[in-house]
């Protein structure tokens, strides 16, 4: 509930902030030959919007979870990498040894939440949210993080930066009037979600983004099965498991794949699973708020991060309580 307040802070943040133009001076002038985005879970997740900005821009961008990256790849940390490090606590066990393995090889943008944390301070260019403290699951660190990444996105892009935080100013109106029926959208989504056994969120370019964050944020703050990926490679088998108590959100996204969004709705809902569209055409508490592009795949995680009350509701639990996890990883 109070994520209206935390994009608010960080919208602010970001337009008082000289690290991006300082981002954008260093990539003029350093011809950089590969671009590394880096992260864990909902941080990784989030990442794939940016990617496909930076590819559309001339980039090759190579995402690689942290672990992975310390573990497999660590030839990529070379003097001619960018490497865009996210971390919402900047502290976890993988972001603390990445940083002691770069040994300012690479040079570090690193996006965090902690201004006292490891990344902050060794990243060359911290680029930091303001999202307040968060004990339990990320929902507000998420939102601010991809608000951030959108920013990155224009400089590195050569897009319009002071356009781009003119497109994500009303993000916490949007917040705020969405979250203001709150208990409405979850008593629909308690009858949607009854009887249901597995959840699974997918979509395309973006949005896979929120597939694959909402379908985390769920199994960790409800202990609920469920699974996020692309909708192409729901086709690739998990379409042959569609039975009774499946549940399958597809979010529309964007215009070039949203008829093949709607078609595999329509195709899951000839099955005796339930499926729904999650757009701003969307039926009931599936319609998302009208918004620019660039705030899409922030407005999305609101109807997953609803269900996780719902579900958990129905479970007779409590969402976001930790049972064996905690906030901030400490093995890599």
């Amino acid at each position: 509930m109070n994520q209206p307040e935390a994009l608010a802070a960080t919208w602010n943040a970001l337009r008082g902030a000289d690290v991006l133009d300082r981002i954008g001076r260093e990539c003029a002038r350093t011809r950089f030959e590969r671009v590394v985005l880096t992260g864990m879970g909902g941080s990784f997740f989030g990442l794939h919007p940016l990617a496909i900005e930076l590819a559309r821009s001339g980039w090759t961008p190579m995402m690689v979870e942290t672990s992975e990256l310390i573990h497999y790849y660590p030839e990529l940390l070379r003097s001619s990498t960018l490497m865009i490090a996210v971390s919402q606590s900047g502290k976890s066990a993988e972001t603390v040894r990445l940083l002691e393995m770069n040994a300012r090889r690479a040079t570090v943008i690193g996006v965090t939440n902690w201004a006292d944390s490891p990344l902050a301070r060794d990243a060359d260019f911290p680029l930091m949210t303001a999202a307040g403290d968060e004990y339990t699951v990320s929902c507000k660190t998420y939102v601010t993080a991809q608000m951030a990444l959108r920013m990155l996105g224009a400089v590195l892009s050569g897009a319009d930066a002071s356009a781009r935080l003119h497109e994500m100013e009303p993000a916490s109106e949007v917040f705020r009037e969405y979250l203001s029926g709150w208990k409405k959208h979850v008593d629909a989504l308690c009858q949607m979600l009854r009887g249901v056994r597995d959840v699974f969120l997918v979509g395309r370019g973006e949005s896979v983004a929120t597939a694959q964050t909402g379908a985390l944020t769920i199994k960790e703050s409800t202990h609920f099965h469920a699974e996020g990926m692309s909708s192409a490679a729901f086709r690739h088998g998990p379409f042959e498991m569609l039975k009774e108590r499946i549940f399958v959100g597809v979010f529309a996204g964007d215009a070039k794949t949203r008829d093949l969004n709607e078609r595999l709705v329509r195709d899951v809902s000839g099955t005796a699973a339930k499926a729904v569209l999650f757009g701003e055409d969307g039926d009931g508490v599936c319609r998302l708020p009208k918004v620019p592009r660039a705030l899409r795949t922030v407005v999305e995680i609101l109807p997953v991060q609803m269900m996780t009350l719902a579900l958990a509701a129905l479970a007779g639990r409590e969402a976001g309580k930790f049972e064996r996890a905690t906030k901030v990883t400490a093995v890599e």
